[in-house]
């Protein structure tokens, strides 16, 4: 069995995720095959670009019910985090509905361009993420998760939002911890140790 998986669709932020876990001490497999994505211990579901091709590329591999139906931890990181929610305003294409609600594009402003790209301040942090109210963290996204019960951190640009939801097994974090140095790296060692 795979301790610790990530699912490789053969574009995005597959490699820097992947470095981010080995800086944390642990020893990610790159995976496309959905026998592993079930069985390993740990998954990671990272993302970077379009929601909606996220989701066909995980629909083509065979891969979104076996992450669908994962009893293991299991962790989706920025688009993988947007693909946990049941649909997106940037596709038509259902998400994987793990969680309710739509995803929305964030809103521009003169003093605030989208996509927001940069550092930003961590609120309302809930105990056991390794991270703390304060802790600055680096974002790069274009939409942001609806605020529910499985909120676990927020952040504000424009308006708040949920930066980490936490239901049963599944985590979803829309900053990039492997690009958040000290603070992301906690983070990710919080997730293993889950």
């Amino acid at each position: 069995m795979t301790a610790l998986a990530l699912i490789d669709l053969g574009y995005g932020n597959v490699e820097s995720v992947r470095l981010g876990f080995e800086r944390a001490g642990a020893a990610p497999t790159k995976t496309s095959d959905p026998d592993v994505v079930a069985s390993a211990d740990r998954l990671i579901v990272p993302g970077v670009g379009h929601a909606g091709y996220a989701m066909q590329r995980l629909e083509e591999a065979g891969l979104a019910n076996a992450v669908r139906a994962r009893r293991g931890p299991t962790l989706g990181i920025c688009v993988g985090m947007q693909l946990l929610f049941e649909e997106s305003e940037e596709t038509d294409r259902p998400l994987l509905g793990i969680l309710p609600g739509r995803v929305s594009k964030l809103l521009a402003a003169p003093d605030r361009p989208v996509p927001h790209m940069g550092w930003t301040r961590l609120e309302d942090v809930v105990p056991g993420l390794g991270v703390t109210n304060g802790d600055h963290v680096y974002f790069a996204h274009s939409f942001a998760c609806p605020p529910s019960p499985y909120d676990a951190a927020s952040a504000t640009y424009g308006r708040k939002f949920p930066v980490v939801v936490r239901s049963k097994n599944f985590w979803g974090v829309q900053f990039h911890p492997e690009r958040s140095s000290a603070p992301g790296a906690k983070f990710l060692k919080a997730f293993l140790s889950s």
